[in-house]
């Protein structure tokens, strides 16, 4: 099996993938995944898709991520992870996009407007 690559991004976060057989290390901007992301919380949505397809410790990652916060980051590596399984296997499609792993979530921060304090918030108004 060759580099099987992709690209995930989630907020202002873009997160490149590179999926080798392997027993399981993750690695993240040159760090351990575990290191990188220090909360349970976040590592689980790095392992998510694996615990889905049953194929934890098959593969070995290296990961490239940029740009937002670590929870972005870590959802723009899950489906960066779910992109890269569909192409290794087409069989994983399904499971995956059950639990909406392959759907690139659009919500992105609102831009603030002038005149105002933030995107929508408004100064108070004053009658008198």
């Amino acid at each position: 099996m060759e580099m099987i690559n992709a690209i995930g991004r989630r907020k202002a976060s873009v997160a490149r993938v590179y999926l080798t057989k392997g027993d399981g290390k993750i690695v993240i901007n040159g760090k351990d995944f575990k290191d990188f992301f220090p909360q349970d919380h976040v590592q689980n949505n790095v392992l998510d898709p694996f615990a889905t397809v049953e194929a934890t410790n098959l593969y070995d990652l290296k990961v490239t991520v940029a740009g937002g916060g670590y929870k972005g980051q870590s959802e723009a590596i899950r489906l960066a992870i779910s992109r890269a399984l569909v192409k290794l296997n087409e069989d994983f499609r399904k499971p995956l996009k059950d639990k909406s792993y392959l759907t690139r979530d659009a919500r992105v921060v609102e831009r603030k407007k002038y005149g105002k304090p933030k995107a929508r918030k408004s100064f108070q108004f004053s009658k008198r």
